[in-house]
């Protein structure tokens, strides 16, 4: 049913627009956290600005975010009478891929939301939930040695990518949830344009430093030039 994809694709990005970070930052802090920091909405921001307490209810609150798209994706699929498996996953994926995606443009916050490592995590752990859990001692190994989220996220996002493409090739995992993987990692890797200068300059703030209160800033969360 042609139809099944765009409703899918619709109620993932309207989940994925749901800004938990916002909404922890104001009820603990009182504050828009994208006043401060990094100027993003997610996780690792929060934990700058509100604390590690609220920094781990929206990585929690943000990877439920990723995973309900997935099953909704697959419960519409059945109702649209879609019986395999394989093309099932199609709605999943693109459900999933526009949570990610209404999370980085939430159009209930302005189109300025986060980077959706978390809710990417959510998604590919609704779809993979072994191979997803097997690459999370890596990006402690990671986050570990560097004590840089922004790192682990740009390092972990690819290779989740690669391993849900080997799984597609050996027919272990459907197609559909390579190319939801590979297009994530994309999205997620482009959001961290910002963090990848700054770590090539040395400059990249570590866990619970550059909370500060930001100037003014434009539409992607950098400093205002102007």
């Amino acid at each position: 049913m042609w139809w099944a994809i765009p409703v899918a694709a619709a109620i993932g990005y309207a989940i994925g627009s749901v800004q938990f970070g916002l909404i922890v930052g104001r009820l603990t802090r009182g504050i828009d956290v994208r006043e401060y920091g990094s100027g993003v909405t997610g996780a690792t921001n929060v934990i700058r600005t509100s604390g590690m307490k609220a920094g781990v209810a929206v990585i929690v609150l943000d990877i439920a975010k990723g995973i309900v798209p997935v099953y909704l994706g697959h419960g519409l699929a059945k109702l649209a009478g879609i019986g395999v498996h394989d093309d099932r996953a199609w709605l999943a994926a693109a459900a999933a891929f526009a949570a990610v995606a209404g999370h980085i443009w939430p159009v209930f916050a302005g189109f300025r939301g986060g980077r959706a490592v978390a809710t990417g995590f959510g998604a590919a752990l609704a779809m993979n939930p072994l191979a997803s859990v097997a690459l999370i001692p890596v990006a402690a190994l990671v986050v570990g040695a560097f004590r840089i989220m922004s790192l682990m996220s740009i390092t972990m996002a690819p290779l989740l990518a690669v391993l849900f493409v080997v799984l597609a090739a050996l027919g272990v995992s459907p197609p559909a949830y390579a190319a939801y993987a590979c297009a994530a990692a994309v999205l997620i890797v482009y959001k961290h344009r910002p963090n990848i200068e700054r770590l090539l300059a040395g400059t990249e703030p570590r866990i619970g430093k550059g909370g500060e209160k930001r100037a003014q800033t434009g539409a992607e969360g950098e400093p205002s030039r102007s």
